[in-house]
């Protein structure tokens, strides 16, 4: 995209903003609304107009390029897609790394630095991950580091992605890579959820990194100040253990880190990270197992660090955003959380500690993504073969 198209797509959206963020979201189910459908909505899901943009090959993850209506997203088979929210072109990125793809494995989540922000696309650097063949049958989670470079209009690569980062160790399956990258609001940090790969008790153990989340410099290094850094390799990106498959992982408004995860039969789990804190998997959870075996449920005096919030049944999470735009005004500061299995858009109000769901919007699909655009509409990637984009602004 030239500098200058570029620059005529960021003035939409601030015109776009302006005349939206006069008001916000009711929290209740809304009436369609004939304005709403008349300013280009398809349709009326509860609070949102809702546009259908386009459709994607099993989408997994979005990332705006900063300072850009551009939207960078990650299909789970290995390619990567730009779509321009604001003209609607769309073309393809090349550069993505090879991924082993199959069960939950296969491209993952993308990331930019904020302060990378620019009304020209030029140069970025981007951090992906994606599920990673081993020897023997085995299979791990990776994370790189590169540069997303656009030189010309619509030509987009990623250059120089090196691996950072490997889950430790490799095993079969191809189930809980996690995987979900979110960086610290001051850029000093990456952290990674690393998922359990269905393999239960390593996530007990910070011998290896399963069922952990681990925090690292930006180059993919240990970062200072980890509470196990004295026992060595890996046990020094550890921030957190006892964890399943951490779909969400997320900063709230007060810089504090949240991870959002699968349970098994039961027991979704939003819980606060702390520090060299235990999460209790598989000792601890609100479910129980897939063969009807229990597994005791969370106690406040059992050791372990108890959930925010828990659901049975699950709401079968795909991610996790804390809003922090304008034009859903009464939302902001509240998790935003997008549904698999409930096909829905969940809201969560945060208080301290505790989390209490306020609402609940069904979509009518799966819900791969939920992502917050630049002038504060949300934006949902639905799952699956043809998953569609689809913007959600206030319905009235």
């Amino acid at each position: 995209m030239t500098k200058n198209r570029l620059m005529s797509a960021a003035l939409s959206i601030s015109v776009a903003f302006a005349a939206s963020s006069c008001g916000s979201a009711s929290t209740g189910e809304n009436t369609p609304s004939a304005t709403a459908v008349a300013n280009g909505a398809d349709e009326i899901v509860g609070p949102f107009a809702v546009r259908n943009l386009a459709t994607f090959d099993e989408p997994w993850a979005g990332a705006f390029i900063p300072g850009t209506p551009i939207l960078e997203i990650t299909e789970k088979g290995g390619t990567i897609k730009a779509f321009d929210t604001a003209s609607g072109e769309q073309w393809d990125i090349t550069g993505a790394p090879p991924v082993d793809y199959g069960g939950q494995g296969g491209l993952g989540d993308i990331a930019f630095l904020p302060s990378e922000s620019s009304d020209t696309i030029g140069t970025r650097t981007i951090y992906l991950s994606w599920a990673e063949a081993g020897d023997n049958g085995t299979r791990g989670a990776a994370v790189g580091r590169g540069q997303l470079v656009c030189e010309e209009a619509e030509t987009c690569a990623i250059r120089d992605l090196d691996v950072i980062w490997r889950q430790t160790p490799k095993v079969t399956g191809q189930g809980h890579y996690s995987h979900r990258i979110a960086i610290s609001p001051d850029e000093q940090y990456l952290w990674i959820s690393s998922g359990d790969r269905q393999k239960k008790t390593p996530a007990q153990d910070i011998a290896n990194t399963l069922g952990t989340v681990v925090r690292l410099n930006l180059d993919g290094t240990p970062a200072a100040g980890n509470p196990f850094a004295s026992r060595g390799s890996p046990s020094d990106q550890i921030w957190s253990y006892g964890h399943r498959n951490m779909l969400g992982l997320a900063f709230d408004e007060d810089g504090r880190l949240w991870d959002l995860e699968h349970g098994p039969a039961g027991g979704d789990e939003l819980n606060l990270v702390a520090r060299g804190a235990n999460y209790g998997w598989p000792e601890r959870s609100n479910g129980q197992n897939y063969n009807g075996s229990p597994i005791p449920n969370h106690r406040a005096d059992d050791g372990f660090s108890q959930p925010a919030i828990s659901w049975t049944p699950v709401i079968a999470p795909g991610n996790l955003i804390f809003y922090s735009g304008r034009m859903f005004g009464d939302w902001r500061g509240e998790a935003i959380i997008s549904g698999l299995a409930t096909q829905s858009v969940i809201r969560v109000q945060i208080e301290g500690e505790k989390a209490t769901e306020a609402a609940r919007y069904d979509m009518g699909a799966r819900i791969r993504a939920v992502i917050e655009g630049p002038e504060g509409a949300l934006y949902i990637l639905e799952d699956g073969d043809g998953g569609r984009l689809r913007q959600l602004t206030p319905a009235e």
